[in-house]
């Protein structure tokens, strides 16, 4: 039989599993394995749930796992592989990545591919990252300086302030006080001196618009995408850093993908051993990167080779992904997201005070982790 999967409509998402694909697929009198792709807002718009019924194989976002494991959707990967392999899965991949993917003390999902908020510039025109928030408002006054704020991109923003400043992100009250309210107030000085129309770009939307003209210079929270970092890719080469935070705080909220096997799925020994075969050093090494992958073994981000082919992009950010932030996972967290950053975009607009945002905000959390079914984040 062919197994069918479902990931994201991009060259990171797709083009590595396309390849791979292609690779098992040799020789074979039927295809073993054959990808679907479909847009971001293709998994937004679906349910985890409608996307497990109709595919074998999910590539997947971590924050999904509560909701997932409350719809019965995935089969655990303690039923597939060995307790070895997958620990040694866990020990080879960088920062909380296979982390993210275990649940109520099971795993939902491999750890295919990572990504993190790191810190984005224009190296002609900014020559250094900026060490401090306080820099970055200076910057702002004569550079143009954009915040991820589309999408959910406001809150994941608001929360890895919070805890790369050594404040904790969840429990009862969301964040603390101090932090938060520090933290939004940062978010309204640089909302003020925005590039225009720059708080509609999502991360990609950012990137390009750094790389192919001159509205912005530095975005000091976005999703790390290496293409941008690689030279010829664009008429701007973008370097990309490490995350500003204190000692001991946390990096840039992770983000990546996982692959997942649906309760539909019968897996065989052959699509067990392929998509094992996908977090091989090899293929994480070597085929990811080379298809513009963003792989999840620390092999790969602390390869030479790797490395000087993609602008040190890896090098320059390991740090963040290492101390990376993992965000709630529980049922109904989606939903939060969603309806916190749209609330955060409204304060930013209105300036409303932040103290006001805040208990807003938590007025959010408190009923998402009231409805939510099952386990919740500690």
């Amino acid at each position: 039989m062919t197994f069918i999967g479902l990931t994201w409509d991009h060259p990171r998402g797709y083009n590595a599993l396309a390849e791979t694909a292609r690779r098992v697929n040799t020789g074979r009198t039927k295809p073993l394995i054959h990808w679907k792709k479909q847009p971001l807002e293709g998994f937004e718009s679906a349910s985890i749930r409608e996307l497990a019924e109709n595919n074998d194989l999910l590539v997947m976002d971590h924050p999904h796992i509560g909701e997932a494991f409350a719809e019965g959707c995935f089969m655990p990967l303690e039923d597939l592989y060995s307790a070895e392999q997958l620990q040694a899965w866990q020990q080879e991949s960088v920062g909380p990545s296979a982390e993210s993917y275990r649940w109520d003390g099971r795993t939902w999902a491999l750890p295919l591919d990572v990504a993190t908020q790191v810190t984005a510039r224009r190296t002609d025109r900014i020559a250094r990252p900026p060490q401090s928030w306080d820099e970055v408002t200076t910057l702002a006054k004569r550079q143009p300086v954009a915040q991820s704020l589309a999408g959910p991109h406001a809150v994941l923003s608001l929360i890895s302030m919070v805890a790369g400043a050594g404040g904790r992100v969840g429990g009862e009250d969301f964040v603390s006080d101090a932090k938060g309210a520090a933290a939004l107030e940062i978010m309204h000085r640089l909302y003020a001196r925005r590039p225009p129309g720059s708080e509609d770009l999502n991360p990609i939307g950012l990137l390009e618009s750094m790389a192919r003209s001159d509205d912005i210079a530095l975005v000091p929270l976005v999703f790390g995408y290496v293409t941008y970092a690689a030279l010829g890719h664009a008429p701007h080469t973008i370097g990309f850093s490490d995350t500003i935070r204190m000692s001991g705080g946390k990096g840039g909220v992770i983000g990546g993908t996982g692959i997942a096997f649906s309760r539909r799925c019968r897996p065989t020994p052959e699509l067990l051993a392929h998509i094992a075969s996908l977090l091989s050093v090899p293929t994480q090494v070597e085929t990811l990167p080379a298809f513009g992958g963003q792989p999840s073994a620390r092999a790969a981000w602390q390869d030479a080779a790797v490395n000087a082919v993609w602008g040190d992009f890896y090098r320059n950010t390991l740090a963040t992904a290492e101390t990376a932030l993992l965000r709630p996972r529980f049922d109904g967290y989606i939903a939060f997201q969603t309806a916190a950053a749209e609330r955060i975009r409204s304060a930013l607009e209105r300036r409303e005070e932040p103290e006001t945002t805040l208990a807003i905000l938590r007025t959010l959390w408190f009923r998402a982790r009231h409805a939510a079914r099952g386990l919740l984040d500690t």
